[in-house]
């Protein structure tokens, strides 16, 4: 059952669950836009897609509980485990009535997914390894750059992204509308990435890799994230519509990100710093 029919067939939007990066973080700081790592809920219609397994997916497995069986995709950027450690906490891949399919784009030829998430649950790291998810959980590799279609009308389009490891850019596309997804990319000072400006050309909606400010970038060059201002540049660029502040540096307060949601509202009205619990529609 695709969502037990909780959203009307043409709603379209995004839940945050996680939009922290590196590493989760919980103290009175950050109370305000959460520190879970990266994951999102999407909904196309009664159909149910995952982004990423950070430590937020164990916030998103819990509400799923109420709407069991579940049969959904989760679609990774990569795995850096930011982006994968709350997998093994994820309580509805242990009911067997359940169905999820797994799928990267970033390790083909050389590896594959169910290789690397094997190798994450395994002792010492963790001491229980994969087959412990009772439901039916199978694996899909990709090459960033294809076009994914998942049925119910709707279509992903990917692009690789600039990240130690690599890492991949997904467009989903549905009811006409389109949210696009970018984190843990780094940009080139005075170079737009052409890879994502062809992805999110006319998007509704671009949730883009945040993490730093324009002045904080030139000291980590080479840690593979982007900052506000280009995500702000490059929607601008592609005449895209709302652009969402994402993946936020663990070391960014709420008042450091009260101050930079007045600054993208000011320049692009109607975007938004991401929050967990936050819902949006293209």
């Amino acid at each position: 059952m695709w969502g037990r029919g909780l959203a009307a067939d043409s709603d379209f939007f995004v839940r945050f669950w996680g939009v922290r990066g590196s590493i989760a973080c919980q103290d009175a700081g950050v109370s305000r836009y959460g520190g879970n790592t990266s994951c999102l809920e999407i909904r196309c219609g009664g159909r149910l897609l995952m982004f990423d397994a950070g430590t937020g997916i164990r916030y998103l497995g819990n509400a799923l509980l109420r709407e069991q069986p579940v049969n959904a995709d989760l679609l990774l950027t990569h795995t850096h485990f930011d982006h994968v450690c709350g997998l093994p906490f994820f309580k509805p891949a242990f009911n067997p009535a359940n169905t999820f399919r797994v799928w990267a784009g970033h390790l083909a030829p050389d590896l594959d997914i169910r290789h690397v998430l094997q190798e994450m649950m395994m002792a010492p790291l963790f001491p229980l390894p994969l087959q412990i998810f009772r439901a039916a959980v199978s694996f899909h590799d990709f090459n960033a750059g294809e076009v994914l279609h998942l049925g119910n009308a709707i279509e992903i389009r990917t692009a690789p992204l600039n990240h130690p490891n690599n890492a991949t850019g997904y467009r989903i596309s549905f009811a006409r509308k389109s949210i696009c997804y970018l984190t843990d990319t780094e940009h080139i000072i005075n170079e737009p990435d052409e890879n994502i400006l062809e992805l999110i050309e006319g998007a509704d909606l671009v949730i883009y890799d945040s993490m730093f400010t324009d002045e904080e970038f030139s000291a980590r060059i080479g840690w593979g994230h982007s900052t506000w201002a280009e995500g702000m540049r490059l929607c601008q660029t592609a005449r895209a519509k709302r652009f969402v502040v994402f993946h936020h540096d663990p070391e960014h307060n709420d008042d450091f990100l009260d101050a930079v949601a007045q600054k993208v509202a000011k320049i692009k009205p109607g975007s938004v710093v991401a929050k967990e619990g936050m819902v949006l529609r293209p």
